[in-house]
């Protein structure tokens, strides 16, 4: 187990507001950050990224040269970027605003003004994906474990496979929605679906229905995962025969304290 601290974390925080700036770093000195870089524009964020690759960006949404998305975005597309986690700080809180960046691969949205505790699972939630901890399980070798990953979102795939290779599973195939799948498990057996609830043509639910029902693996663990994991609409899910529901952004501990609710017991 290899696993960074606090204090060797290096960030970039991108803030146009001298105010918020000032108050998001002294947050972050609180909570042990010792290389924190700031910027005001995307413009210069992009040159800062260019000469140090941060471990995690800290960004506001709106920028007089663009939005919190068109940096994300560059990040998550170029290949040496790859390993910068993303962290968005706004008080944006309606739901079709920030479904966008749930859906692109953030590794905690915070909200303006936010807690130690936000601040600290935000932090954790970094250092678990830069960090490898792989599950210790007792009736599994975690190495051996056949996974499927279902998301119609490349990025998500891309959040979810780097999420669960850090707790040392390998063998992860993917698909790009729930028809995919299916074609994918009448010639395939897996120990384990990780799968996004909307999608199109076959959705999570349709997917967990045909598993249960029409497989030949209908007692396999599914992990539903969903930016709508608390919406009414997904009460009928758990009753389709989903084993646990996780929210979006993927959250590497609660990830891990999952897999081991359905893989060890």
């Amino acid at each position: 187990m290899s696993t960074l601290l606090p204090s060797e974390l290096s960030i970039l925080l991108v803030e146009p507001s001298d105010t918020q700036r000032k108050i998001i770093c002294s947050r972050l000195t609180h909570e042990g950050i010792c290389n924190i870089q700031t910027a005001t524009s995307l413009t210069e964020a992009q040159t800062i990224i260019s000469r140090h690759h941060p471990d995690l960006v800290a960004s506001a949404m709106h920028f007089e040269d663009g939005t919190a998305l068109d940096l994300l975005k560059q990040l998550k597309e170029t290949n040496e970027y790859k390993d910068i986690q993303f962290m968005l700080v706004s008080s944006e809180c309606r739901r079709e605003q920030l479904e966008v960046y749930r859906q692109s691969g953030v590794v905690s949205i915070l909200p303006k003004p936010f807690s130690s505790e936000h601040l600290g699972k935000a932090l954790n939630a970094t250092i678990d994906l830069l960090s490898q901890d792989e599950l210790d399980l007792s009736h599994f070798d975690v190495h051996s474990l056949r996974v499927l990953v279902v998301d119609d979102s490349k990025m998500a795939r891309k959040i979810i496979r780097r999420t669960i290779s850090n707790l040392g599973l390998q063998l992860i195939t993917e698909a790009v929605d729930g028809a995919e799948a299916i074609e994918i498990m009448k010639l395939n057996m897996f120990d384990l679906v990780i799968t996004d609830y909307n999608m199109p043509s076959v959705d999570g639910l349709a997917l967990t229905q045909f598993i249960r029902n029409h497989s030949q693996q209908s007692h396999i663990p599914i992990l539903m995962v969903s930016s709508e994991a608390n919406d009414a609409h997904l009460s009928n899910v758990s009753q389709a025969g989903v084993n646990a529901l996780c929210d979006k952004p993927f959250e590497p501990q609660l990830v891990k304290q999952i897999l081991y609710q359905l893989l060890d017991e």
